[in-house]
């Protein structure tokens, strides 16, 4: 089976560019204004108007009104919802739009039950827990926590980078991994051999399967 990738956090023109030229499936925009890969409306609007077809435009928000979310589906043609805060079940199916729900994962258990609770949405993210962010953290968590048995699709996110994303997709199996740390120049700015390099490895050990 071949990984899906979804870059995440770009914030400008050249990176979305060189993403999309090394194979993105999948590009994230950050609307949370404390996240520093944070995008405007109009910085949105004009990195989505670079995207081609087959390449998921995706919007990220931590625990939204309802109202936001509302204006920039108006603003920014996105193609899929990420709720990566504390949302319920209600606000992320609101939308009448495909979503996808991350979790912060510390404990046995805690992806079940977000399986459950979240059984509409398109896919599971998981990430690593940290007690002030959502996201972002660059760090690992113990992949031991990620159950066999998944309903949907699984999304692997947290202290990815390409010297151990081969290694996660031989250990989790996930239908998709997410990066925004790992391959960055910094906060906000991607490194173009950075994102063709993490490619290169899921490639690799997709080929090899």
């Amino acid at each position: 089976m071949t990984t899906r990738v979804k870059f995440c956090g770009l914030t400008r023109p050249e990176d979305v560019d060189a993403a999309v030229a090394c194979g993105a499936d999948a590009i994230g925009l950050v609307f949370y204004e404390p996240s520093p890969r944070s995008v405007t409306l109009s910085q949105a609007k004009a990195l989505a108007a670079r995207i081609p077809a087959f390449v998921t435009v995706t919007g990220l928000f931590v625990n939204p009104d309802r109202d936001f979310v509302e204006r920039v589906l108006h603003a920014v043609p996105l193609d899929l919802l990420q709720f990566h805060g504390d949302e319920t079940p209600e606000l992320c199916k609101a939308f009448q739009r495909r979503w996808i729900k991350a979790i912060r994962v510390r404990e046995p258990g805690q992806i079940e039950h977000a399986f459950h609770e979240y059984r509409d949405a398109a896919g599971l993210l998981v990430d690593a827990w940290d007690p002030e962010r959502y996201g972002g953290t660059g760090r690992s968590f113990n992949w031991s926590l990620i159950p066999e048995d998944r309903p949907l699709p699984l999304i692997l996110a947290g202290g990815l980078s390409s010297a151990n994303v081969a290694c996660a997709i031989e250990e989790v199996r996930p239908w998709a991994v997410d990066v925004s740390g790992g391959v960055e120049q910094s906060k906000g700015k991607k490194d173009p051999a950075k994102l063709s390099d993490f490619m290169k490895e899921v490639h690799r050990v997709c080929k090899t399967d």
